[in-house]
């Protein structure tokens, strides 16, 4: 996955309506597959909480579908390129004890990989606006830097290919 630069108002306006439509059709659509449900098939013991988990789950299933569905609109392109720079640096995340031992011995694609992990940690935390660890990670971009100078490698985040993470 590239790295692109994003419209932040765009996208925390999109992400905002995402949100909000989700949260909404969740309670409309739960209550009211519900209480379909409990018409329909009414319990004689009163507990209906079968229907109730029904509808929790159609409601979700359907949503879950309908973002599917429409994760190639234009007006999902930025909430869409966060969550899946979201699972990029997971994937990575899960694997940087091996990656920091490994660029520590000089391996190039686990400099590659820390220095995508970073470049997408920076641009997330300031589309997010959680800007408190970032010094953090200007002193972890910096001993990368130097592993990076210390074994001749250059270092561009459009290099990375996730890919090689299998090998660690």
């Amino acid at each position: 996955m590239q790295l692109i630069g994003i419209n932040k108002t765009r996208y925390r306006k999109h992400l905002n309506i995402v949100i909000t439509a989700c949260i909404a059709s969740l309670i409309i659509g739960c209550l009211g597959i519900s209480q379909l449900l409990i018409h329909l098939f009414p319990d004689e013991s009163g507990s209906h909480f079968h229907w109730n988990l029904a509808g929790v789950v159609i409601t979700c299933i359907s949503i879950a579908w309908v973002l599917h569905k429409y994760r190639q609109h234009d007006f999902m392109t930025e909430v869409v390129y966060v969550w899946e720079l979201k699972q990029s640096l997971t994937k990575i995340n899960r694997k940087m004890l091996k990656l920091k031992a490994a660029s520590k011995k000089g391996n190039v694609d686990a400099l590659l990989a820390l220095h995508y992990c970073y470049a997408g940690s920076r641009q997330l935390w300031e589309l997010d606006d959680n800007t408190i660890v970032m010094d953090e990670l200007a002193v972890q971009q910096a001993e990368l830097d130097v592993l990076a100078e210390q074994y001749n490698v250059t270092l561009h985040a459009d290099d990375y290919d996730p890919t090689t993470l299998k090998q660690f």
